[in-house]
């Protein structure tokens, strides 16, 4: 009996609404809208989150017969997970124009006065889908800089990634956890389910400035820069633990809270890199340096790198500060040339 009492007695936690609304005096600029778009996420992320725990009992797991504009093989819940968070944030009448992963061209709500602007890559790493393993959404949140009663421009989505007023990402996995920031610092809220609420249960995140896990597709050692592969060699001799999951937001997750870096380096099949701009690196890196870890694609901060198209990749060394600014000293020592099979 005193067991029960006590457990009564335990206070439920800070949710992810109320979190936000005592978040909102932090943006003078805003009221009430940005606060009001994360809500339009986060229910989307729930929506996306049932959807994906069906995944085994419904015809919704596996490919969906199309390609996307990158050329990769859509799965079904990538198809889904796109629709659920578009409708949401056209719905929610923050978002003026929205960019999707999934998509060709830019998304007009229709919100001729919604003052934001939504980069988003709906199911990162769906190709794990299959095999239980985590996945996750990426987003990221700029003002507009058009005129307010117009639709939104490519310029309003070709601003850099320092513009962001906020940036996040959901993982699905073992838990659903929501983690974001608003350039004051890094939190994350964990799902729970019974009662359809996202919790407090990680604040004030911050990562460690070095770590002993290195994340990196070693299946294309052959094809790496000199630079990248004389890294590995000091990560085995070192004796640093090699976790890659092939579902980026899974591996920025873990490396962000344990510390270790991430990384996709360019190679002789993808000489710009990878992974996309607008729709990953830029929140993620958005992410990291308010934890206090880095991001850089080798030469420049990512942040900083101006977009010239909506599908434009780069390469990508993300996590732990002196990690990343190590990587950074060998590429400047070796400098990226023609990678070729040795």
């Amino acid at each position: 009996m005193n067991n029960i009492k006590e457990n009564l007695a335990l206070p439920v936690g800070t949710t992810l609404d109320r979190f936000i609304m005592r978040k909102q005096e932090d943006f003078p600029y805003a009221t009430g809208e940005l606060s009001q778009l994360l809500r339009d996420i986060a229910l989307a992320a729930k929506i996306v989150n049932r959807a994906i725990n069906h995944a085994g009992l419904t015809d919704i797991g596996g490919a969906y017969g199309k390609q996307n504009v990158q050329g990769e093989e859509q799965q079904k819940l990538d198809v889904v997970a796109n629709i659920r968070f578009i409708r949401a944030l056209r719905n929610g009448g923050e978002v003026c124009t929205i960019i999707s992963e999934e998509e060709d061209e830019v998304i007009q709500t229709g919100n001729l006065k919604g003052k934001y602007i939504v980069a988003i890559d709906p199911l990162d790493g769906s190709s794990n889908i299959d095999v239980n393993v985590s996945i996750g959404t990426i987003f990221s949140i700029y003002r507009r800089i058009s005129e307010l009663g117009t639709e939104g421009t490519i310029e309003d989505c070709f601003q850099k990634g320092t513009e962001q007023v906020a940036a996040g990402y959901i993982i699905y996995g073992s838990s659903t956890m929501l983690v974001y920031t608003t350039g004051n610092g890094v939190n994350g809220f964990t799902y729970e389910t019974s009662l359809g609420e996202f919790f407090l249960s990680h604040p004030n995140i911050t990562t460690p400035k070095n770590g002993s896990i290195y994340s990196v597709n070693e299946g294309g050692y052959n094809y790496f820069p000199e630079a990248i592969k004389d890294y590995i060699e000091l990560c085995r001799v070192r004796n640093y633990a090699a976790r890659y999951i092939g579902s980026l937001v899974a591996d920025f997750h873990r490396n962000l809270l344990k510390g270790g870096i991430y990384m996709y380096p360019n190679t002789l099949k993808s000489p710009g890199g990878k992974l996309r701009l607008l729709y990953e690196c830029n929140a993620l890196s958005f992410i990291v340096e308010q934890a206090g870890g880095k991001a850089s694609d080798g030469r420049q901060r990512i942040l900083e790198i101006q977009p010239s198209d909506l599908h434009q990749r780069c390469t990508f060394y993300i996590g732990s500060k002196e990690m990343v600014e190590e990587v950074e000293s060998l590429l400047v020592a070796r400098p990226v040339r023609n990678t070729q099979l040795v």
